[in-house]
């Protein structure tokens, strides 16, 4: 098993609100000369959104809101318009673990033009963390190594001697 870090805030805008205070988020007061120590972290530069956002890159993406910590697709649905799926997929932590996504599927099944939608619980679901997880963590590798060879190379190059 895993230990969790620390506990997760389940309120989607007191989780953002903390990201701003502690610098790992955007917030507008501190673009425009307000108190200072954000990073503009944005989800381009967040390795679980980056993934997320490859993973399901062929759905449309129909809502997307960053400071909640939350993806949802369009209905998707591949040759047959009587049945599609949606994909959410919720934020709870910024870090790479398996704990830290939530993913949930409906399906959408039409008969004679009435709809009837229900979550469903599939493999779907873990394939989906897996895949964006497996992406995340690539990314966060890469990040790292680029660190190291931008410092190695500083260190070469340095004119201190």
């Amino acid at each position: 098993m895993f230990d969790r870090k620390d506990p997760i805030e389940p309120n989607a805008r007191k989780r953002a609100r903390q990201n701003v205070e502690e610098g790992r988020g955007f917030s507008v007061g501190g673009a425009f000369g307000g108190k200072g120590g954000t990073n503009f972290e944005f989800a381009t530069s967040n390795p679980l959104w980056r993934a997320t956002l490859d993973t399901l890159d062929f759905m449309v993406i129909s809502s997307v809101d960053y400071a909640g910590g939350l993806v949802i697709s369009d209905w998707y649905s591949d040759n047959n318009p009587d049945e599609a799926i949606k994909i959410t997929v919720r934020f709870l932590a910024n870090e790479v673990r398996v704990d830290s996504l939530k993913i949930s599927v409906h399906k959408k099944t039409c008969v004679n033009s009435n709809c009837l939608v229900k979550k469903i619980d599939t493999d779907l679901n873990s394939n989906i963390r897996d895949k964006i997880l497996k992406k995340a963590a690539v990314y966060v590798k890469t990040a790292n190594d680029n660190k190291k060879r931008k410092k190695i190379k500083s260190a070469v190059t340095s004119d201190r001697y």
